[in-house]
């Protein structure tokens, strides 16, 4: 289970979760422009716009999990069980794989603009990457400065969702989780007033009661409403530091301890990583679940208009900065 959001300060920021009970060898990927894809039904894309994200890199290939791309475009993919639909190749369409999609888009378009054009041609299509790597059941958030939209590929067909809260997690369907807001709208990051009975002496006895209800389980639903929650009222400054923490924060009011999620066999779900992109700079920081530390890797720090790709394993042991020597 995971959860992603965007947020805005002087620049635009754009990151996720990812909560699963082990890894697949993460790293942070930069491709660059001339790295070639090999699309399974669409061809070769020789050129495109260079990416970085997290990604599981098999037989050279860059399997993104969430990536941005130097025009400030960043989209991520989180688990969908049970909703996720993915179809056979359809003619006169662009056929293109779920492990696929993610550079499928972000090597095309510059914009949610753009990318809501592209997609109005996509079919994406039931093959996985091997017999090892079998089809994830995913959707989507796709964002830069100006808006957000949420691709679900459903039985129905491909759902498109604008998401004026910049957070998605994962079931049910995104429409659901959006209604479900309705719910909270009494909600604030004020004190509330006595509407219960105003003739009965009732008062404040805590600071935080204007946000009495708000879900703190680790359910998709309960954590998109937490998320929002947070996201929809983080204050922060506008430098790069200030908002880089403030990112990882709001995304912390989410975070899985080991021990809380029980998924059998002695396995738990845990926060494997935190992410935030700095989708005008190109710098993609994140932290593990051993690691609180925030590191960075800048794109541009790297050949962009090379065709190899750039590979930083994740730095997974905690760093302690000792004061006293």
């Amino acid at each position: 289970m995971c959860t992603a959001a965007t947020y805005k300060t002087k620049d635009f920021y754009f990151g996720r979760t990812l909560d699963y009970e082990f890894s697949y060898g993460d790293e942070v990927t930069v491709t660059p422009r001339n790295y070639p894809f090999d699309f399974r039904a669409m061809g070769p894309m020789k050129r495109h716009y260079a990416m970085i994200g997290m990604a599981y890199v098999a037989g050279g290939v860059p399997l993104y999990y969430d990536a941005m791309n130097e025009k400030g475009l960043g989209m991520a993919g989180l688990n969908f069980v049970g909703n996720a639909h993915y179809e056979k190749r359809a003619e006169g369409k662009d056929n293109v794989a779920q492990f696929e999609f993610i550079p499928w888009v972000l090597g095309q378009c510059a914009s949610v603009a753009e990318a809501r054009t592209l997609l109005a041609r996509i079919n994406l299509i039931d093959e996985p990457f091997s017999e090892q790597l079998p089809l994830a059941q995913l959707h989507w958030l796709i964002a830069d400065r100006d808006e957000a939209i949420t691709v679900e590929a459903v039985r129905e067909g491909i759902k498109i969702y604008d998401n004026p809260v910049g957070v998605m997690t994962n079931n049910p369907p995104f429409d659901q989780q959006m209604f479900a807001l309705n719910n909270y709208m009494h909600l604030s990051p004020r004190q509330p007033e006595n509407c219960f009975a105003p003739e009965v002496p009732l008062h404040t006895y805590s600071r935080g009661m204007g946000a009495l209800g708000l879900p703190g389980d680790l359910s998709s639903q309960s954590r998109f409403v937490r998320v929002a929650f947070t996201k929809m009222h983080a204050v922060s400054g506008d430098s790069e530091k200030e908002s880089v923490s403030q990112f990882f924060h709001i995304l912390g009011s989410v975070d899985q301890q080991r021990g809380c999620c029980d998924v059998g066999e002695g396995k738990y779900e845990i926060t494997l990583y935190t992410s935030c992109c700095n989708a005008q700079k190109g710098i993609y920081y994140y932290t593990t679940y051993e690691n609180h530390q925030i590191t960075a890797v800048d794109m541009h720090r790297e050949n962009l208009d090379g065709s190899e790709l750039a590979r930083y394993p994740l730095i997974t042991g905690e760093q302690i900065r000792w004061q006293n020597g």
